[in-house]
């Protein structure tokens, strides 16, 4: 009884004898599935960089400032409103920042003994700031006033007045007119003598209306003698009075 060829049986059922099994889940020939690439952002790691470079650098400013310091003034001493302020009521003190509170600094205090006196009364331990200070022109001494004037164009020299000048105050108006014809044999110059109120007043500051609700008014302040405040004063509130610059005049 011959043996039955297992080879020619069935054909093409049966995968021919020495060709290997091809591996699960791989195809034909070797090749592997393709995969999918990484999807890279750029622009995200650039700004986590930038993050992290700004958070160092705020750090390291931080640390800057507040190792960074200047010297101030410092009050040691009671000093009166209006009295020069002696060097040895002053030191300095180190401070990191000043917060906008216009502290005086301590190379600045040879023009703060030579320049300026007390504004108000300065307490120990204070921290000198440019609100607790005033020129030494602006201290009043006795027998001296400061008045404030309203004048319109046409009673002061518009466009030649400045701060400092020496001026003289005349009064005009009706009221000058009448105490004229009553001095005038006292005068010997038509009467024009008993108009002048002073002339020992000194310009200290000169301001322009602009908000339209005055009516453009120019306001001068003036130091004058204590003694010609009231005529100055009620001359100036009735708007009959008149600035005139002068030379300067010695004592004033």
């Amino acid at each position: 009884m011959r043996t039955r060829d297992r080879s020619s049986g069935g054909g093409g059922g049966h995968r021919q004898a020495g060709m290997p099994a091809p591996a699960m889940g791989v195809p034909g020939g070797g090749e592997r599935l393709p995969t999918a690439p990484r999807e890279r952002k750029p622009a995200l790691a650039a700004l986590a960089v930038l993050l992290i470079l700004l958070g160092a650098f705020g750090a390291v400013l931080t640390v800057v400032r507040a190792s960074h310091k200047e010297s101030y003034v410092e009050v040691t001493q009671a000093v009166a409103a209006g009295d020069q302020i002696p060097e040895s009521a002053i030191r300095s003190v180190d401070l990191s920042d000043d917060s906008g509170l216009g502290l005086i600094r301590w190379e600045q205090r040879g023009d703060l003994l030579n320049n300026y006196r007390a504004a108000v009364t300065l307490v120990p331990d204070s921290i000198l700031s440019s609100n607790m200070i005033t020129k030494k022109d602006n201290v009043l001494t006795q027998g001296k006033s400061l008045i404030g004037l309203s004048l319109q164009d046409g009673q002061f020299p518009r466009n030649s007045l400045n701060v400092g000048d020496s001026v003289a105050a005349y009064l005009v108006g009706n009221n000058a007119t009448k105490d004229s014809g009553d001095d005038s044999s006292d005068s010997g110059s038509s009467g024009q003598q008993s108009t002048l109120i002073s002339n020992k007043l000194i310009v200290k500051s000169i301001d322009v209306d602009t908000s339209g609700s005055g009516g453009g008014n120019t306001y001068v302040t003036v130091l004058a003698d204590t003694a010609d405040a009231g005529p100055l004063t009620i001359a100036a509130s009735a708007g009959d009075v008149t600035l005139v610059r002068i030379p300067p005049v010695s004592g004033n």
